[in-house]
């Protein structure tokens, strides 16, 4: 292991870093190989280690993201020790690969940015690791499903740590793997099947923007670290900004769930409500965002890129807001809510420096609220049978209230009510999204008049009105060690909005996001903050008249009542475009293909072959083996050269 370093990363402007600083043994900084090791050592125990470990192997994979979050708040607590220009910390851990004078190191990075979401990813994932061990109790196979939830936070924490684009590229195909593991887990159902398959190729096209960036990076820069690239934007064309910028977001929206690459997230709640948690609300899908902050150097040089980031996730949290209005599987109204909250978080990043910072902000705030409230619709599933039907839900707060009071928490946060976390993080976005234009203030707005309906909706009829219980089924709280990370989540989802108070949030990402911008608003940032809370009370008004006041949902209209009811519950018919705009063009293009290989190329192969056979077929027919024959031929055509030379003569 090679000597740990100091590296400043250049900021947004593209101004040029300081050189990297030998640093001597800088105690627990020195180990920050171990939160990724540990986890690491629990998924090969775990998934090479066979039936044998299966009775302490789910006690081993709580142990290990729990230790990574020892040793991270350790580590976050000497980096806050440190000036604010000495807050980066690199650790080369290997040379990876090295083609000619160009080499890649494997090195982690922990610095502002890294530090907070290596605190998420451990903190985090601990307490769903904890939950999953009574929501997974029952299941054969719960030793597996620790191994795969290891070797998940193994490869998030490699996407977050690295040092280099390709690193980051490592990770990020880690997390693919690992989802699609995690969402299939129960192979045995075809739904979850078809679902782990569905994300794994979706991702896939994202997967493509990356590794192209990557090999433009290197193609143009010769680097594809952070400090090289960084380094010589300030050089490069526009177009080349605008390709990578463009690009990176195409990576973005696939791992992120962003339109045009949004279908799978719905689908995949298939998996285990745990998987649900940790991968699609507190993790993974927030790897697009750290992607588009982390290459804010990027953007800086390409304005072009930086609309499309903002127009992408403006056009997704209305998109999100609208699908989690229609769906009746709790679940899957979670997932709509959680597409939509990373459009907030895309749309706060597209603006710029007077975003990075709100975005992540509200990143943080969302994996406590929201990894809360899956694993509160986890704990009301377990329950009642595994329905995830809130038409059969309905007064559970008497026979859940643990679950009920910490639900209730998330769903106060999420939908920005002060004073919980939700309030600080989505109004800052949304008082950008001002700032930079009337359009994306509105539709920010707009957003959370919406999210304020449909959340109230999931709590009325999950938890309040009447009872809709089927029948056999008796609804009661869940064991101890399912609703105490619920309870933690709760309190973070209180208590988040703290990270605000005197611009700490700001100050500490500044290293590596630059100073936030200051924007200019029509009105004073309290007179937008009364609207924007009398906006989610009149979500929260529509909600309560429609689903609660005493009313029944035993007969909801008809789906082929309203046109926006059936485009809603048919995820904006997201799955038939794709269909119709790349799957069936894509199945006629492979015809057409098919069709030039077997009846042209084939065909010219082929024809050429029987050709040459049938002349010597024909040929063969001369060569009858007689000698008789053969002299007989020759006499003949000694004669016939006889002839021809007295002929010739005679002339």
């Amino acid at each position: 292991m090679s000597q740990l370093a100091v590296r400043v990363i250049p900021l947004a402007s593209g101004e040029v870093g300081v050189p990297v600083v030998p640093a001597e043994a800088d105690g627990l900084l020195s180990l920050v190989w171990l939160v990724v090791a540990l986890p690491a050592l629990g998924a090969a125990v775990l998934l090479l280690g066979g039936r044998r470990t299966d009775p302490w192997g789910h006690l081993f994979g709580c142990a290990m993201p729990i230790g990574s979050f020892v040793v991270g708040l350790a580590a976050f607590a000497q980096l806050l020790g440190r000036d604010a220009e000495e807050r980066q910390v690199r650790q080369a851990l290997w040379t990876w690969l090295e083609v000619g004078d160009w080499q890649a190191e494997f090195a982690l990075l922990l610095d502002p940015l890294s530090m907070l979401f290596v605190l998420l990813i451990c903190g985090v994932g601990s307490l769903i690791h904890v939950y999953s061990v009574g929501y997974m109790a029952h299941d054969a196979n719960r030793r597996r499903f620790f191994g795969q939830l290891n070797l998940f936070v193994t490869a998030m924490l490699v996407l977050v740590l690295a040092d280099d684009y390709l690193g980051v590229f490592l990770g990020w195909e880690g997390v693919g793997l690992a989802s699609y593991l995690l969402i299939g887990f129960w192979a045995h159902k075809d739904s979850a099947a078809t679902a782990a398959k569905k994300a794994f190729i979706v991702n896939r096209v994202g997967d493509l923007g990356m590794s192209l960036a990557v090999m433009l990076m290197v193609a143009t820069f010769g680097t594809s670290s952070f400090a090289g690239v960084s380094a010589a934007m300030p050089d490069a064309s526009e177009g080349t900004a605008t390709a990578l910028g463009l690009l990176l977001l195409l990576a973005a929206c696939g791992k992120s769930a962003q339109v045009p690459l949004q279908s799978w997230l719905l689908d995949a709640m298939e998996g285990p409500t745990p998987v649900s948690a940790l991968i699609h609300a507190a993790t993974m899908v927030t790897a697009g965002v750290y992607l588009v902050v982390r290459s804010s150097f990027v953007y800086a040089f390409t304005p072009t890129a930086e609309t499309a980031v903002v127009v992408v996730g403006l056009v997704t949290l209305l998109v999100g807001a609208i699908i989690g209005c229609a769906k009746d599987d709790i679940k899957k109204a979670l997932a709509g809510s959680t597409m939509s909250q990373i459009g907030y978080m895309m749309l706060a990043a597209g603006i710029g420096p007077a975003g990075y910072a709100f975005a992540i902000f509200h990143l943080l705030t969302h994996g406590f609220f929201k990894a809360g409230m899956f694993l509160g619709a986890g704990s009301v599933m377990h329950a009642t049978d595994d329905d995830v039907d809130m038409r059969h839900y309905g007064a559970l707060r008497t026979a859940m209230p643990v679950t009920f009071a910490t639900f209730a928490v998330g769903y106060l946060a999420i939908i920005g009510f002060p004073p919980f976390s939700g309030f600080f993080s989505k109004d800052r976005i949304i008082e950008a999204a001002f700032g930079e234009g009337w359009i994306y203030g509105t539709g920010a707005l707009i957003g959370a008049g919406i999210t304020a309906f449909y959340m109230t909706r999931v709590m009325l009829l999950t938890f309040l009105g009447s009872k809709r219980w089927r029948d056999g089924v008796h609804p009661h709280e869940s064991p101890r060690v399912m609703t105490t990370p619920l309870i933690v989540l709760a309190v973070l989802s209180l208590v988040g909005g703290v990270l605000i108070l005197g611009g700490w949030i700001t100050g500490w990402l500044e290293p590596v996001t630059g100073p936030e911008e200051p924007h200019d608003l029509f009105v004073s940032p309290l007179v937008l903050t009364g609207i924007i809370t009398l906006v989610v009370l009149g979500g929260v008004a529509i909600g309560w008249f429609t689903y609660g006041a005493g009313r029944t949902i035993a007969d909801y209209p008809p789906a082929n009542v309203r046109f926006a009811t059936r485009a809603a519950r048919a995820d904006l018919f997201g799955d038939a475009l794709n269909e119709a705009v790349f799957m069936r063009p894509g199945q006629q293009l492979t015809k057409a293909l098919l069709f030039v290989d077997d009846k042209i190329v084939d065909g010219f192969v082929n024809g050429l072959a029987a050709l040459v056979g049938g002349s010597s077929g024909a040929a063969r027919r001369a060569q009858t083996g007689f000698v008789r024959t053969y002299a007989l031929t020759m006499l003949g055509g000694a004669l016939i050269t006889v002839v021809a030379t007295l002929a010739v003569t005679l002339t």
